[in-house]
């Protein structure tokens, strides 16, 4: 079973770099670069910490539905706060485990307290697949005795 480090690393291979966004900008500049980067949420980060998780569902349950305006609302008055993470050493199992006992889709992992990237439940979703895919190719190997 990977560690959270591991399936961070494995992304940032696929250049799937973590963005994140400091508490004073504006919502309209968080849905800019996650709309540039192509990411669901972005790590809120003060100070070298991550304070928060600002997510298109904090954008859609905060903004839209109170009728406020992006422009003008700062990241920190509708991020997600406090924040849960994991830590770098954790199992991709516990991290889903934590993700869904906090009904949460985006997880920052910290190593030695440092954002180490943001892992979404479909990263760990996809990664339970390809496990679940190699163990049945053991198990089938090892059936036929080869």
């Amino acid at each position: 079973m990977k560690t959270a480090a591991q399936l961070v690393r494995l992304k940032s291979v696929q250049h799937q770099q973590v963005h994140s966004i400091a508490p004073e900008q504006t919502v309209l500049e968080a849905l800019q670069i996650m709309a540039e980067k192509n990411v669901g949420a972005l790590p809120v980060i003060e100070d070298g910490q991550v304070v928060g998780v600002f997510s298109e569902r904090d954008y859609a349950r905060k903004m839209v539905l109170q009728g406020r305006s992006s422009v003008g609302t700062s990241v920190r008055t509708v991020m997600s706060a406090p924040v849960v993470t994991a830590d770098s050493q954790q199992s991709i199992d516990r991290c889903m485990e934590v993700m869904t006992d906090s009904h949460l889709r985006h997880l920052p992992v910290l190593d030695n307290g440092q954002l180490m990237g943001l892992l979404s439940i479909g990263d760990l979703v996809k990664e339970a697949i390809v496990e679940q895919a190699d163990l049945i190719r053991q198990l089938e190997h090892y059936i036929r005795g080869h």
